[in-house]
C-alpha cells in the first residue's frame, strides 16, 4: 500500500526514520564540539585512559592493546597527521625519472628556489580527521567495547608487544623526523599568528 504522498511505506519506515533522526543529532553534536580542539583531545585521553586501566585491571586483551587492533592503528593515525599531503620525495622522485627518460627538466614561471616562495604546510591527515573521521576516538571505543567479549582475549607473552610497539613506534619516528630535517618541514604551528595588514 502506497501513503498519500506517494511514497511507499513498510514495515522498516519508523527504523530508518530513527536512524536518520539519531544521525542528525549525532552531526549537531560534532558541529557544536567542532570548535573545541583541546577539549575534544582530552575526551579522547581521557577514554584512553579508562581503556588502559581496564586492560591493566583485567590483566587480558593484550593483542587488541599492544598489537594490530588499536596501538598500531593509532600510530599508522600518527604518521599520517605528521606527514604532509604532497610529499616532496615522491615529486623528487617522479622529475628525477622524467629526466632520466629523457625528458628536460620542466622550466616553471614560479621562484626557482624552494626558499622563495611560501608553502604552507598541508597535512595528509587533517587534525578533524585524526580525531573524528577515522577516529582515534571511535577506535578507542571500539577496542574498550571488545574488551568485554572472551573471543578477543588471545592469550599472549605481553611484555615481547610492548617492546615490539616501542621499537615500531621509535624506527618510524626516527624516519620521520629524518624525512622533516631532509625536506625543511614542520608538521606544527607554534608562535605568535600574524595577521596581515596590521602594521605593528
Amino acid at each position: 500500500m502506497a501513503s498519500s504522498d506517494g511514497e511507499p511505506s513498510g514495515p522498516m519506515e519508523p527504523l530508518a526514520n530513527h536512524l536518520a533522526k539519531a544521525r542528525r543529532q549525532y552531526q549537531q553534536w560534532l558541529d557544536r564540539v567542532t570548535p573545541f580542539v583541546l577539549y575534544r583531545w582530552l575526551g579522547t585521553a581521557g577514554l584512553l585512559s579508562v581503556f588502559a586501566l581496564r586492560i591493566v585491571f583485567a590483566q587480558g586483551w593484550y593483542i587488541g592493546t599492544f598489537s594490530d587492533a588499536h596501538a598500531i592503528y593509532l600510530l599508522n593515525l600518527l604518521l599520517a597527521f605528521l606527514q604532509p599531503k604532497f610529499d616532496p620525495s615522491l615529486q623528487d622522485d617522479l622529475l628525477a625519472d622524467e629526466i632520466e627518460e629523457g625528458g628536460e627538466s620542466p622550466a616553471s614561471p614560479l621562484p626557482s628556489s624552494r626558499d622563495d616562495e611560501f608553502r604552507p604546510f598541508v597535512r595528509r591527515l587533517p587534525e578533524w580527521q585524526f580525531w573524528c573521521v577515522l577516529s582515534a576516538t571511535r577506535a578507542t571505543l571500539i577496542a574498550i567495547v571488545c574488551s568485554f567479549f572472551e573471543m578477543f582475549d588471545v592469550p599472549v607473552y605481553w611484555p615481547i608487544l610492548v617492546v615490539y610497539w616501542f621499537v615500531l613506534f621509535l624506527l618510524t619516528m626516527r624516519r620521520q623526523i629524518q624525512h622533516m630535517i631532509k625536506y625543511k618541514y614542520i608538521p606544527f604551528d607554534f608562535g605568535r599568528k600574524v595577521r596581515y595588514g596590521s602594521h605593528r
